[in-house]
This record gives C-alpha cells, structure tokens and sequence, in this order.
C-alpha cells in the first residue's frame, strides 16, 4: 500500500495547491446552498389579477376581498369592462381576469346559482395552471360560506354537509425548503466528484505526466484508487458542509440517522466518482471531459425528480431514471431527512448504487488499462 499511500500525498497537494479548485469544492457548493432553495420556490404568490365586475353588490364585492385577502393575488385593476381587464393581459399586467357577470348576486339567491368566468395567461403554465386552481378552490370555499349562512335549520336541510379534517406528514407546514435543500444538496455533492473527477485523469495527459506514471510499478487499480479517494473524501466534506448550513439557514435537522445519510454518501460517491474517472479515461483534453460532465449534469438533474416528480414523467423518462444514481439519493436524502428513514428502508436504494459504483470503477480501471 506503500504507492497508494504516495499516490494520496501526489494528489492531495497537487489539489490544496490550486485555488481555483478550492473554490469550486467549498465556497461554491456553499453560495449555491444559500441561494438556490429561495429560487427554486414551487408556491406562487403575488399573481396578478384584474376583476370585471359587472354586478357591483355585496356578493361579489366580499368574493373580490375574499380573493385578495388570501396572500395569493394582486388586485391589478378592477372595473366592469371586460375589454380593459383583457388589455391587462395582453400587456403583460395581468395573469388572471375574473369576470363577475351582471345580476350574479340576484341569480344566487333566487336561482341558487351563478356563473363566473376566468380567462388565464397561460403563456407561463405552471404559474397558469396553479394560479386559476388557486382562484377556484377560493371561489368553492366562498360558495361554501354562501351556503353556510342560508342554513337555519341544520336538521331540516335537504343537502349533505361533509368537513374534510386534513393532516400533512413528515412536513406539517408544507414548507417547500425541506423537500428542495437536501435535493440541491444531491446535485451539489455531485458536480464536485463528477466533473472534478472528470477532469483528473485528463490533466495528467495534458500535461505529460501520465507518461510518467504509467512507467512505474504503480498497479492500475492503485493508479484509479489514488484519483478516486481524495475526491471522494472533498465529497463528504462538501455534503458535512452543506448538512451544516441547512440547519443554520434553513432550520432542518433529518429525522432520520446521520449515519444512515453518510453510509449511502460514501457508496454513492464511488458511483458518481468511478463515472467520472471513466469519462475521463476516455476524452483527450478537458474540454472534452468539461462537456461530457455537463451533459450528464443536465440529464441527472432534469430526470433526478429534483424539480419534477418522477411518476408524472411519461414511461420511457421513467425507464432512464431506473439507470441514474442521482435519483435514488435525492430520494433517499428526503427520506431520511424528513421521514426518518433507516437502512432498512434504502437497502435496494444503496444495492442498486452499490452496482453502479462497482460497474463504473471497474469499467475505469479497464478502459485505462487498455489505454496505457
């Protein structure tokens, strides 16, 4: 063990002795832990909403304060001219228009009815498709009340009142940083061993020390244990560093073990880590290998369940997250952060990403060894 234990000195200081790379281990995984979960924000708030009121009577009236008053919506405009709130839209003002027919409050109370129109901007989808279910689940909860206050006599009323009593688990307040933080942890911890990873084996080639390297008695598998171990201990560090700053920043504290988080960490590390040294036995430069890791950085995060759920994707999306390990760890980190998850519930989580590191690390120590 005499060479590796050379190999780790070597690459040690050849690290601490570059400050670019120094920065790009510690100091950006941490601005990027502070900034990302505020930006990644599922919840909308502030949509835009312009009201044609026709009716103008204390329905509709306590209907428009209702909406406003919900934290949800920006009263734009308000006027009875259909026409001006649609140029609201059109101009970009506006991302919803109510429009409250006349006689709505008349047709309610006689009628027991009435009909209200909503044209969304849907240009923005997400921000469409949320803010108008936002709209209507306060419109159905101002009907309700309506209803509420027509009943005298409970006993004697024909229609069938049903309360919903609802409970969230593992995150009562719906606080979307809790579910966000230890994903953008996942993507961090992996940008730092794959792409730096990436980029070892080819720096040596560059700059004409692998020659060197390869006429010493220094065996194949040592050679890619000395390029993996270092990064894979940065690797820790980085998710030691970010687990610090989601209990400072952001309040969370996992339900579950640590040690369950840093047992699957160090398996997953060496998935994520023998790929990129496999993509780097393969590129010429660090152009290449630098492109290579991005256009995998992009296929992790983007079919990862990070930003969108994994069962809404078609069938074939989920077909390619079964063969990408950045999705089991973001799904173990939620488990295990806010359920309480034991090693009992990620074992075929870790089985599987066990394989992965196995495959790629030796897929590495091959190639390099037809390559030298």
């Amino acid at each position: 063990m005499r060479p590796l234990r050379f190999l780790l000195q070597k690459e040690f200081r050849q690290i601490f002795r570059d400050p670019a790379i120094i920065r790009i281990i510690f100091v950006m995984p941490m601005i990027q832990l502070m900034v990302l979960p505020w930006a990644a924000d599922y919840e909308m708030k502030d949509i835009r909403i312009s009201v044609a009121d026709h009716d103008h009577s204390q329905y509709s009236r306590e209907l428009v304060s209702k909406i406003t008053a919900s934290g949800y919506f920006l009263l734009q405009n308000y006027n009875n001219s259909y026409n001006d709130a649609l140029v609201d839209v059109e101009k970009d003002r506006a991302d919803l228009i109510l429009d409250i027919p006349a006689y709505f409050e008349k047709d309610v109370v006689k009628e027991n009815e009435g009909n209200l129109f909503i044209a969304v901007n849907a240009i923005n989808g997400v921000k469409a498709s949320l803010g108008a279910a936002y709209l209507r689940s306060i419109i159905q909860d101002f009907n309700r009340e309506v209803r509420l206050e027509w009943i005298q006599l409970p006993r004697f009323n024909p229609e069938l009142n049903i309360d919903v009593i609802s409970s969230n688990w593992f995150n009562p307040l719906q606080n979307y940083k809790y579910f966000m933080v230890p994903g953008i942890l996942v993507i961090l911890v992996t940008m730092v061993g794959a792409f730096l990873s990436s980029l070892n084996i080819v720096k040596e080639k560059e700059i004409g020390t692998i020659e060197q390297i390869n006429v010493t008695p220094i065996k194949k598998y040592q050679f890619i244990l000395g390029k993996l171990i270092p990064f894979w201990i940065l690797g820790l560090l980085v998710l030691t560093i970010g687990l610090g700053i989601s209990r400072l920043f952001y309040g969370i504290i996992p339900v579950g073990s640590f040690l369950v988080i840093y047992g699957f960490a160090a398996v997953y590390l060496l998935a994520v880590l023998g790929l990129g040294l496999l993509v780097s036995t393969y590129t010429g430069n660090q152009q290449q290998a630098m492109l290579i890791s991005f256009f995998m950085m992009m296929i992790f995060i983007l079919l990862g369940g990070l930003y969108t759920s994994i069962d809404s994707m078609p069938q074939w999306a989920q077909a390619v997250t079964k063969f990408n390990p950045v999705a089991y760890f973001i799904e173990v980190m939620r488990m295990v952060v806010l359920k309480g998850s034991g090693f009992a519930d990620i074992k075929n989580h870790m089985l599987i990403v066990f394989g992965f590191a196995v495959l790629f690390n030796g897929w590495a120590i091959v190639n390099y060894r037809k390559r030298s």
